[in-house]
């Protein structure tokens, strides 16, 4: 188990290309080539996941099998992930899934510790830019995002903003992260947006 510090800015996307500049800058170093990404996300039926997102809840977690659709380097492997906020910190964990177990789970959901039965609610899209600076810090930039609700595709919702993730490993105050990035922080969280815009939900 390893705890993190993440902060997310994000901006609209005409700032794109100042903010990649502005990572260059500071001598950050393009750690993997762009790439897409896709993540189907998980909820129960109460919207538990979401709620305890939009409320900030100490014990609380994201669910989704994320892969890499395109990846010309690597296979497209299917990982199911959980992004946990705990009294202790936040940490992800990750394991790879066969076609076999990705299709079982989701046909037919899966059972998880803090929320029960779970299924899949959304797809979200993205592509990605990896960057890695000589303290340590690391850098993630998104743009073209779209949402869509699992298994209709047709019905897209794109979201013009673009993230800028910066994340450490070893639990730099955030205070040094921030005085580093001179951008303004907010909460940021595509699958609190993607149900809002989906499901109409609200908090």
């Amino acid at each position: 188990m390893s705890f993190r510090t993440e902060e997310k800015f994000y901006t609209d996307s005409d700032k794109y290309i100042d903010l990649k500049r502005y990572l260059i800058s500071k001598n950050g170093k393009q750690q993997y080539s762009k790439r897409l990404i896709s993540s189907i996300y998980f909820d129960n039926h109460k919207f538990q996941s979401f709620t305890d997102s939009q409320e900030g809840s100490v014990v609380r977690k994201k669910i989704r099998i994320r892969s890499y659709p395109n990846n010309k380097t690597t296979d497209n492997q299917n990982l199911l992930e959980s992004k946990i906020s705990s009294i202790e910190g936040r940490y992800k964990t990750s394991c790879k899934l066969s076609d076999k177990q990705c299709n079982k789970i989701l046909n037919y959901g899966f059972f998880d510790t803090l929320y029960g039965i779970c299924v899949p609610l959304i797809v979200v899209n993205y592509y990605r830019e990896y960057f890695v600076f000589k303290n340590g810090l690391r850098a993630t930039l998104d743009k073209k995002i779209e949402y869509h609700k699992y298994k209709e595709p047709i019905k897209k919702i794109r979201n013009n903003q673009i993230v800028l993730e910066i994340k450490n490993a070893n639990q730099v105050c955030s205070n040094i992260i921030i005085n580093q990035f001179p951008f303004i922080k907010n909460r940021f969280s595509k699958f609190a947006l993607a149900v809002q815009a989906i499901y109409n939900k609200s908090y």
